[in-house]
This record gives structure tokens, C-alpha cells and sequence, in this order.
């Protein structure tokens, strides 16, 4: 039923089956290697999720089916298997396997969702599809890029992104000191809190990251 799933959600977006490349590999959607059924997909910095070779990369062809998106999110993880730096991602499905790059990350935060009083921050949607607790003092933001970050689940790499919109919401009530590229706290909920900047440290061990490596110390 899953396949089924994922398939139907393909059969919407795709133009048909060709070969298409990406860095030092040619592939064709579908590809059948050592009894593996391989499919290629792109998350974009809003955590728009498109098949790779989308000719048109925005908000009519990206995947918007929930289930689906569940489905599929829920399933990432760092591409342990063969150390591909083009395919830094994946998210199995029994005999399939869906290969995965990214602009940045592939968990997106979305916007601030609320459950019973408790801050989360929401992925795969605006609206809590996916979620993890808001820790505020863990927010943290790369000097080089101006980018913001926040912890996420160890399965999907431990960092996520958070998308530019909330993140300039969010810069809104940082604090920062003397010329430091980063802030030292951010002002929520009435408090003052201190930034710990532990995550960006985990940029550093992500393959397409590695632009990031002169900025952590």
C-alpha cells in the first residue's frame, strides 16, 4: 500500500521516464540496480519536495499530498550506504529506494504550531504534519550564510533549516553583541534567552554542507 502511494503521487508530476543527470551520474527514475527500484527527489530551501528532474522547480509541481509527505519525511535519513555526496539523503520503502539532495537540508521548519500551550516547530507543512518542541535557546544562526537553524531528529541528521520567512520573524528578536555574525540571545515569551549555537557544529558533518566548515569552530 505504501508503494502504491508513493507511486500514485509520482504518476502526477512526472513527464515520463528519461535519463537524466546529476554531478558525475546519469540516472532514469525507476532504475532497476541490484533488485533496487531508485527514484531521485530535491527538497528546496522552503521545504518544497520535487521529483530531481522537475523541469520546473515551484509551487504547482512540488508534492502536496499529506499522506504522502508523511510518508516520505518521516522515512529520511543520512545516506550511510555508499557515501554519495550527490545523494546525501535517502527515504526507503521496501524495495524502493528514494535518493535525496537538497538546497540545504532536508527538514524544513515551516512555521510555530501550538498544542495545548506548547510551542513546536512544524515540518512537511505550515499546519503540524510533522513536528518536534520549540527549544528556544538552541535556535542558532551561520554567520557566513545568515541562515537559521534548529535541532531535529537524529534519524534525519539532527539540524533542520528553518525557512527563511519564520526565520526573519524569529531575527526580529535576536540580540545581538558588539559585531558578532551571530546573536548571543533572543528575546520570547517575555524572557531573555542566551543562545547556545551547539548545532551549527553538525553542519560541518553534513555532506553537502561542507561550504559551512570555515565558519565552525
Amino acid at each position: 500500500m505504501a508503494t502504491q502511494l508513493l507511486s500514485n503521487c509520482r504518476s502526477l508530476v512526472r513527464g515520463g521516464i528519461q535519463s537524466n543527470y546529476h554531478g558525475k551520474r546519469l540516472y532514469v527514475q525507476g532504475q532497476l540496480i541490484a533488485k533496487e527500484r531508485q527514484y531521485f527527489y530535491y527538497i528546496d530551501h522552503q521545504g518544497m519536495l520535487f521529483l530531481d528532474d522537475a523541469r520546473m522547480k515551484n509551487f504547482t509541481s512540488c508534492f502536496k499530498e499529506k499522506k504522502f509527505l508523511k510518508f516520505f519525511l518521516k522515512r529520511v535519513k543520512v545516506n550511510r550506504k555508499d557515501n554519495n555526496t550527490d545523494w546525501p539523503y535517502v527515504s526507503p520503502c521496501g524495495d524502493e529506494m528514494n535518493y535525496i539532495r537538497c538546497d540545504d537540508l532536508p527538514v524544513v521548519y515551516q512555521s510555530i504550531v501550538h498544542d495545548k500551550g506548547v510551542p513546536y516547530l512544524s515540518w512537511g507543512d505550515e499546519k503540524g504534519l510533522l513536528r518536534v518542541p520549540l527549544q528556544i535557546s538552541e535556535i542558532a544562526m551561520c554567520p557566513l550564510s545568515g541562515r537559521v537553524y534548529h535541532p531535529a531528529p537524529f534519524r534525519q541528521g539532527g539540524v533542520g533549516l528553518i525557512k527563511s520567512k519564520l526565520a526573519i520573524e524569529l531575527s526580529n528578536s535576536f540580540v545581538f553583541e558588539g559585531d558578532e555574525g551571530s546573536p548571543s540571545a533572543i528575546h520570547w515569551d517575555g524572557e531573555l534567552h542566551q543562545l547556545h549555537h551547539k548545532v551549527l557544529s553538525l553542519l560541518d558533518d553534513r555532506p553537502c554542507l561542507g561550504r559551512y566548515s570555515e565558519v565552525i569552530k
